[in-house]
């Protein structure tokens, strides 16, 4: 039995897996909310000893039960692993990790001490998606380019915006895809227009540092947002009531993918430019021929825009070097388990690989 997670600053997904060499449905898959939680041990803990049903007292057992064990687990046997990776939105650097979006530090030798866990690898969660597209099947991608990828391999790119940016690139070793982790994400945003010079000076007056994150991120929209709602005073009333009342970034896409309020239309159509921007950024530091996935939990939900063109346009502009980027393939991931069937894959190589 495999273990295999997707921390990310927002959620936390949990999933056992009796994995072998092909990709296979979750045992049992959990979501927790990462904030209401002080560590991944403590989420690890209630995951691995879920709560046990009461059983009938037998004639010779005492009311109450064997109070030497808590109620919730004393009949709980326990799972036995044989290896365990998990996907961590940060920097992982000998397989520890300071989160970036949750005041966590996870260690992956620590993990493995208290769980009993022979071998425990952390990724960041980019690194671990990359894993994943790689599992991935063709009805669980939409198409935004179709491209005309070399016969010879060469480099995939991966980016995705979620509650943070992240991304990757996934090179040709000879034999297969290898990834690579990155904090591109956190680079420097560079304006392409007049519009863009403007949101950077908005939010240079809120941040030191002003990077791809800032914008390209559920928080990042809702930055967009405001800066629109700050120069040009079109925000209707009923909208700005249900931002206030619910969640900025998913009451701003509703608003501006049914077409309810032009400021909202206004903030997906600058999101989604810096994002086709800077995913072809990316594209061309990794020069990923093979193609560019577009990962992350924004991308579903905002499928209908990203494929109106906004998003290919934004990609593709980069001068002398647009017929390349046409050439490029780039898909949006729809699977929302990405990152932990990438886990997973990892995890069950390394439950089958040979001791140390």
């Amino acid at each position: 039995m495999i273990l295999a997670g997707d921390i990310g600053g927002t959620k936390t997904n949990l999933a056992l897996y009796d994995w072998t060499k092909e990709r296979v449905e979750p045992l049992r898959l959990e979501s927790f909310h990462s904030g209401d939680y002080t560590s991944l041990e403590d989420i690890l803990v209630e995951f691995l000893t879920p709560p046990q049903p009461p059983r009938p007292l037998e004639s010779h057992e005492p009311e109450g039960g064997d109070k030497d064990k808590p109620a919730d687990r004393q009949h709980s046997e326990g799972v036995k692993l044989s290896a365990a990776c998990f996907g961590i939105a940060g920097p992982v650097i000998d397989n520890r990790c300071e989160t970036t979006n949750l005041p966590w530090i996870v260690d992956g030798r620590a993990i493995a001490k208290q769980f009993d866990i022979p071998r425990v690898q952390l990724l960041n969660d980019l690194e671990s998606t990359a894993y994943g597209v790689l599992w991935l099947r063709s009805d669980e991608l939409e198409v935004l380019n179709v491209g005309t990828p070399p016969k010879k391999r060469q480099a995939l790119a991966l980016i995705a915006a979620g509650t943070g940016l992240g991304e990757a690139i996934l090179f040709w070793d000879g034999k297969s895809y290898r990834p690579m982790p990155s904090e591109g994400g956190h680079a420097d945003f560079a304006p392409n227009n007049d519009q863009e010079i403007e949101l950077l000076r908005y939010l240079r007056s809120q941040y030191l540092h002003v990077s791809y994150e800032r914008i390209v991120s559920g928080p990042g929209l809702h930055a967009v947002y405001e800066f629109l709602r700050d120069t040009k005073k079109n925000e209707p009333t009923w909208l700005a009531e249900k931002i206030k009342a619910g969640n900025p970034p998913a009451e701003i896409a509703q608003a501006g993918l049914q077409g309810q309020a032009e400021i909202a239309q206004q903030s997906l159509d600058l999101f989604t430019s810096i994002y086709g921007a800077e995913a072809g950024n990316l594209a061309l530091k990794a020069l990923s021929l093979d193609g560019v996935y577009v990962g992350g939990g924004i991308a579903p939900n905002l499928i209908t825009k990203l494929k109106d063109g906004t998003f290919m346009k934004a990609f593709t502009n980069k001068g002398r070097y647009k017929k390349l980027m046409t050439q490029m393939p780039v898909k949006v991931i729809m699977n929302s388990q990405t990152a932990l069937v990438g886990a997973a894959s990892v995890a069950a190589a390394l439950s089958h690989a040979p001791a140390p």
